[in-house]
């Protein structure tokens, strides 16, 4: 086997917790051929430049990635953390938030649905199409071949449909629900420190917005001129009964304050 340089088997060793000493040796040939081989990356290709095209018990290798086991999340802990290491101390990360749709059809595929096509629609016409909505989060990185930024994700999540959920008899998870539940998984090994998240307008919600005041995150997205803004609840008195209020009062609207900032 062509060994790796030592730089590239140190960050790929944080990994190996997550398989078994058999499946890891696999994991480190597939990886070396990924990243020996030119042309498309798939198994194949890669166990070609690693000497491996005529090995008799190649469906080994494809296993590696079809019936995997391991934590998802885990695995995008550690990578995040290998990122965030990178990073100077004072020096606040960035994250991208953001979903695409995989065109895809055939009956085998359930957690397909219908959703909008971002670049083929236009504010005349809406074109939708059959696929799977795969949720990323991304982290911002620069390169030093590059002078501009590049987004690295680390986690990526497949969101079924509603229809499909109510076919298999599943609670349905919206696309702020799923980035909810994941921010905060990934989010737990690094303590309090803050982080600066930016997504379009499908994820301005307020449970979104609650989750990362949670996180001490400082969130960017696109709203309309005409939401509704409201106040968070205020804090409960020692001794008081009934349910908590859901919100504060009523804050201005963002055209208003449009307006007055341009007078």
């Amino acid at each position: 086997m062509t060994p790796l340089p030592e730089a590239i088997i140190t960050v790929i060793s944080a990994f190996a917790l997550l398989f078994s000493q058999p499946v890891w040796n696999h994991v480190h040939v597939l990886i070396t051929g990924a990243v020996l081989c030119q042309g498309p990356h798939t198994v194949a290709a890669g166990l070609r430049v690693m000497g491996l095209g005529q090995e008799r018990r190649l469906a080994r290798y494809p296993r590696v990635l079809s019936r995997d086991r391991g934590s998802g999340l885990h695995a995008a802990q550690i990578l995040l953390g290998l990122v965030v290491r990178l990073l100077p101390a004072h020096r606040v990360p960035i994250g991208v938030v953001d979903d695409t749709v995989e065109r895809r059809q055939g009956k085998q595929l359930r957690a397909k649905g219908c959703y909008r096509d971002a670049l083929g629609s236009t504010k005349k016409q809406v074109v939708k199409g059959l696929g799977l909505k795969w949720i990323s989060l991304m982290r911002i990185v620069r390169l030093p071949w590059c002078s501009r930024p590049w987004a690295l994700p680390f986690l990526t999540v497949l969101a079924p449909s509603e229809r499909a959920n109510q076919q298999q008899g599943k609670r349905h998870k919206t696309t702020g629900d799923w980035t909810r539940q994941r921010i905060k998984g990934v989010s737990r090994g690094f303590g309090q420190r803050p982080w600066l998240w930016v997504g379009d307008g499908a994820y301005a919600g307020r449970r979104l917005a609650w989750t990362w005041v949670a996180q001490q995150a400082i969130w960017v997205s696109r709203l309309r001129l005409d939401a509704q803004l409201y106040a968070f609840p205020p804090a409960a008195g020692p001794g008081r009964r009934g349910p908590k209020p859901q919100q504060g009062p009523r804050l201005p609207a963002l055209a208003s304050r449009v307006a007055e900032a341009q007078r």
